[in-house]
């Protein structure tokens, strides 16, 4: 069975955004899928990680066709304002530059649903030619950017085909959305374009619990829940742990994801126990705000940090693999339960304690006590917080730090592969 993936993240792109389909992808021939990726040919990516290539599948066929991209004109006027807004790092208004303000109008206002749109029309008039040559009757639209559903939608009233609409993440409750400067005219037009995909889709598919309640309110259309995952050949057994009572935290950490209450039970723990002292790092891998790095030296942490920068996706597998506890924070917001970032199910499978911060009620605090592979607290938990991290610490100096995890195997990748293989299959028997 063919099926067609409009994506608009692909290798070299690095980030979470490229993992969930391109290990979809890598597994679907397994299941009798015959995968074509769509892809543009000129885009504009924050983060470059060359190792995904090696991922991608002999023999998979990826079309390509050229892309407008508005954030390159952006750069004429602030390279790194445009590419800092690119990236979705928006800081807080009261330290926005006018520049940055400027253009968050514009990306806000004049491209509905985003940056990408005007990849739309012309992707619909090549991939409507090639569809139609290559007896292709199933395509998938996944995103952000959410426009890539504005080709699925075109191409399935043209072409009356079988689509399947992914979303990596919400649409108009995403977390960014209320710092985009949107008149409430634009805010309509969001919520316009919205309903209008997922009444026109045939199955929708979500990475959370929260996204379907939110989804099932706006449509009748079916909705399934297949959340990211973690790929077993990546698990990596013979790696020796850190000598040194590492927290780590694997990702971006940006604007929002700043939990100081978390700061000041390390630093707390710093003055208290001169053993804790001795041995604790705090290890931040990825792209980190000023304003969290600026939070982390006041809370008197700076001769503790190791801040490595954004590493290749095998990098950061061997670090968290080799890390005593892993930290994971989302941003305390009603918009943000819904948000089970990738990166929680390659926690899961490294074994090591995972500690969470944010908000309650959150998707991943359900799925860290379902699987037991660690705590979950709010941002204002500073004694449960200590609790916890004594508790590690202890266990650490006796040589036994380390997690019984649960019923994690339904979220590998091949699984989840399979889950989606079936969906396709039984939307076209």
């Amino acid at each position: 069975m063919k099926v067609l993936l409009i994506t608009y993240y692909w290798p070299p792109a690095g980030g979470p955004g490229v993992q969930r389909w391109l290990k979809f992808v890598k597994y679907f021939r397994d299941f009798g899928i015959e995968p074509i990726v769509y892809v543009p040919k000129n885009p504009t990516y924050p983060l470059i990680d060359e190792s995904l290539v090696n991922d991608i599948p002999k023999g998979i066929q990826v079309i390509e066709h050229s892309i407008f991209e508005p954030y390159r004109f952006a750069e004429i006027f602030s390279k790194n304002e445009s590419k800092t807004i690119s990236k979705g790092i928006i800081a807080n208004d009261s330290k926005q530059s006018f520049v940055q303000r400027l253009l968050l109008y514009i990306r806000g206002n004049f491209f509905i649903p985003d940056a990408r749109k005007f990849w739309v029309t012309p992707s619909v008039k090549f991939l409507s030619k090639f569809i139609e040559e290559n007896n292709i009757n199933t395509i998938i639209t996944t995103g952000p950017p959410h426009s890539v559903h504005l080709i699925g939608k075109k191409l399935k009233s043209e072409l009356n085909l079988t689509w399947v609409a992914d979303f990596r993440d919400p649409w108009t409750t995403i977390g960014y959305h209320n710092k985009l400067k949107l008149t409430k005219r634009s805010i309509n037009k969001h919520k316009e374009l919205e309903k209008r995909v997922l009444s026109a889709v045939d199955h929708i598919t979500v990475t959370s619990y929260t996204t379907r309640e939110e989804f099932s309110e706006i449509t009748n259309k079916p909705i399934s829940v297949i959340t990211n995952g973690y790929d077993t050949e990546e698990v990596v057994s013979e790696i020796k742990l850190d000598k040194e009572f590492t927290v780590s935290h694997i990702g971006s950490l940006l604007s929002g994801r700043n939990p100081e209450k978390l700061w000041n039970v390390l630093y707390d723990l710093t003055q208290e126990n001169s053993e804790f002292a001795k041995v604790f790092r705090l290890q931040l891998v990825g792209a980190v705000s000023e304003d969290v790095l600026l939070s982390i030296k006041e809370a008197g942490l700076s001769p503790f940090l190791e801040n490595k920068g954004y590493v290749s996706h095998k990098e950061a597998i061997e670090i968290q693999r080799r890390s005593q506890v892993l930290l994971l924070v989302e941003i305390d917001s009603e918009e943000t339960k819904c948000i089970i970032p990738g990166k929680l199910f390659e926690y899961m499978v490294s074994r090591r304690p995972i500690l969470a911060v944010g908000p309650k009620g959150a998707d991943i605090s359900k799925l860290i006590k379902e699987t037991n592979s660690g705590h979950f607290f709010g941002y204002q938990e500073y004694n449960e917080m200590k609790k916890s991290i004594l508790d590690y610490f202890v266990k650490f100096k006796n040589g036994k730090l380390q997690t019984e995890t649960k019923g994690i195997e339904k979220y590998s990748r091949r699984e989840l592969t399979k889950e989606m293989s079936l969906l396709l299959q039984n939307l076209n028997s």
